[in-house]
């Protein structure tokens, strides 16, 4: 549906995009990190056609963005970052423009108007001039134009900023429910949002793509991946780094947690043994040695610690706006 080739953008000096390539599959819910500037933004808006690439190459559904525009745009659904609109319009009014901009008319007119105002709950300002809602209902105004026209393809830069959680979590299930029939990219700042909604998430620092997988991927390239978290009752931590040291696999040791009563250790696999094995391990030797823990988990990793280890977040790169 989305396919980027060696894509490339340079604003005088400073390269903001540098030789990116990947692809989006239908279906697919694409999460697109990094750090401000790092080129997240312009990136999308030479995929919606709204800036031209300097190099390479961008195709939708097919369309060449910059050969076949229209073709191409007509499949696309874009929300900008702080997405501009006409606030002396009312709600009903805007979307009716931006009907009439997509061509629908008539029945289909109606219908495309109203099912985006419902899959946005923006029934209770419709007569209400844009100028006076909250931040959160233009956010969500600006959304229900981009799926107006039931678009294939929809490109969100950043489709919660500004929204309470309650709206936070119903923008994520519109995504999820709209991922069924439609391709989707969106970029975002707020890591849970990437594992509760993508499939695959793509991370870029300084214009250059740094990681490609689905979030159980990105996860377990964390520092921590694997590793056994164990909670002991009645020992102190020195204690219970010796209890973990004596069993067979464990690597390093550290204590997380110190309570009163209890202490939370992690341990890290060493050589070829799984966090799995060493969870099991743990609890069979320590068992055996009157010391089991009252508690134990094998860590999945961390998103957060995945992205600061790859990115340079203090780094912030011109390029005639946020990247």
């Amino acid at each position: 549906m989305i396919k980027v080739e060696n894509l490339r953008k340079t604003f005088g000096q400073k390269v903001a995009v540098n030789n990116i390539s990947f692809e989006v599959h239908p279906g697919e819910v694409l999460g697109f990190l990094g750090p401000n500037g790092a080129g997240k933004s312009t990136t999308m808006r030479m995929i919606t056609g709204f800036i031209t690439p300097g190099a390479g190459r961008v195709s939708v559904c097919g369309f060449d963005v910059v050969d076949h525009p229209i073709e191409a745009k007509r499949r696309i659904g874009y929300l900008p970052e702080a997405a501009p609109s006409y606030g002396e319009m009312t709600v009903g009014g805007f979307l009716g423009w931006a009907a009439d901009m997509r061509g629908l008319t008539g029945t289909q007119r109606a219908s495309a108007i109203g099912a985006a105002v419902d899959a946005c709950s923006l029934g209770s300002v419709l007569d209400q001039a844009i100028d006076t809602l909250s931040k959160g209902f233009r956010h969500r105004t600006c959304l229900a134009q981009a799926i107006l026209h039931d678009p294939e393809v929809l490109i969100l830069d950043e489709p919660t900023d500004g929204l309470d959680p309650n709206q936070k979590h119903e923008v994520r299930q519109l995504i999820r429910r709209m991922s069924e029939k439609k391709t989707i990219i969106f970029s975002t700042h707020i890591l849970e949002e990437v594992e509760e909604t993508c499939t695959r998430a793509i991370i870029i620092d300084g214009g250059t793509l740094v990681a490609n997988g689905t979030p159980a991927e990105l996860k377990a390239r964390s520092v921590t991946a694997g590793a056994v978290r164990a909670r002991f009752a009645g020992l102190d931590a020195d204690a219970a780094r010796s209890q973990l040291a004596s069993v067979a696999g464990v690597g390093k040791i550290e204590c997380i947690g110190q309570e009163v009563d209890q202490v939370v250790m992690r341990a890290y696999p060493s050589g070829a043994v799984r966090g799995d094995e060493l969870a099991a391990q743990v609890v069979t030797e320590l068992t055996r040695a009157g010391q089991a823990p009252i508690g134990i988990a094998t860590e999945l990793g961390r998103l957060d610690d995945v992205f600061r280890s790859i990115t340079h977040s203090d780094v912030h790169h011109s390029d005639g706006g946020r990247a």
